[in-house]
């Protein structure tokens, strides 16, 4: 049987060029070889409110009680563990899923109130509220 390969149209291209990486990362992400090298482990979004950031990282395939979350001043820290379950007599045949630890910190640019942030976890999406420390917000100042 034969062996399943992704297609990149840009492989022929790039293959003997010294300058493959540079040309890599001005193709557009849509014809990049997805062989996981290019993308972030935790892929994740993020949205800024008035007084709180929404982050929704992608985590599919793991469960809840593998996710752990920390926050340290105006870092958060998404750390997760996606275990491999295979039945004992099954041949692999096909395998394109990531297993292992993964995490993702991002720096946000205000610190943020750990005690009113909230995390669900929902259809393999982590959601977190995470609302901006009042201290650290800029402070408007009236002219008398």
């Amino acid at each position: 049987m034969a062996n399943l390969a992704r297609f990149d149209p840009f492989t022929s291209l790039t293959r003997l060029d010294p300058f493959e990486t540079m040309v890599r990362e001005f193709m557009p992400t849509l014809f990049r070889s997805s062989t996981g090298a290019d993308q972030p482990a935790i892929p994740i979004e993020v949205q800024e409110l008035d007084n709180a950031y929404l982050v929704a990282a992608e985590l599919p395939g793991v469960r809840k009680e593998a996710i752990d979350i920390g926050i340290t001043g105006n870092q958060v820290t998404i750390s997760a563990e996606a275990k491999r379950e295979m039945a004992a007599e099954a041949k692999e045949w096909c395998n394109e899923r990531c297993y292992g630890k993964l995490s993702r910190t991002i720096q946000l640019p205000i610190d943020i109130e750990e005690e009113s942030a909230d995390a669900s976890y929902t259809d393999g999406v982590l959601r977190l509220t995470l609302p901006k420390k009042a201290s650290s917000l800029p402070k408007r100042l009236e002219i008398h």
